[in-house]
């Protein structure tokens, strides 16, 4: 997993500055990381879009009284529904990951049935991709990532 990048904060700054900063921050990360993200044979890089998505929002909700009401829940929504997309089909990566490595322990005759239910998450993962390929359009990011910069540009 990517490590999250550190913010360095000012002990006199205002708190709004400092709100500014963590932002602008997490959200470079997410971008950072939506290169490849449909990628089903790379899991990882989803993996950290999705944290960094996490590590966004999180900042977001700590941080809301430094932004504009209205801005910000716009923002906060857009960054909710990506996440959720992401979610979506990292529950699958997962179930699929947990799927192959138990299935080197079962007998023979078990493994069909396995394997039958790996086939279902793998076209679950392909559908969840479909709908998660919409919120990583370029110029879908490119909406987003303009919007959290107003966000910042309003705290500054």
């Amino acid at each position: 997993m990517a490590r999250a990048r550190e913010v360095e904060l000012e002990c006199g700054e205002p708190f709004a500055l400092a709100a500014a900063r963590v932002v602008e921050v997490r959200a470079a990360e997410v971008f950072e990381h939506s290169r490849g993200v449909l990628d089903l044979g790379q899991i990882e890089r989803l993996h950290d879009m999705r944290v960094a998505t996490r590590r966004l929002r999180a900042a977001m909700e700590v941080f809301e009284s430094c932004f504009p009401h209205k801005r910000h829940r716009q923002a906060l929504k857009r960054v909710k529904a990506l996440a959720d997309a992401l979610g979506e089909r990292r529950d699958r990566d997962v179930s699929i990951e947990l799927l192959e490595g138990f299935g080197g322990e079962l007998p023979e005759a078990d493994r069909g049935a396995l394997e039958a239910l790996a086939e279902s998450l793998r076209e679950e993962q392909r559908v969840a991709n479909e709908e998660l390929a919409l919120f990583v359009k370029r110029k879908r990011l490119k909406k987003l990532r303009r919007r959290l910069e107003k966000l910042v540009e309003a705290a500054s």
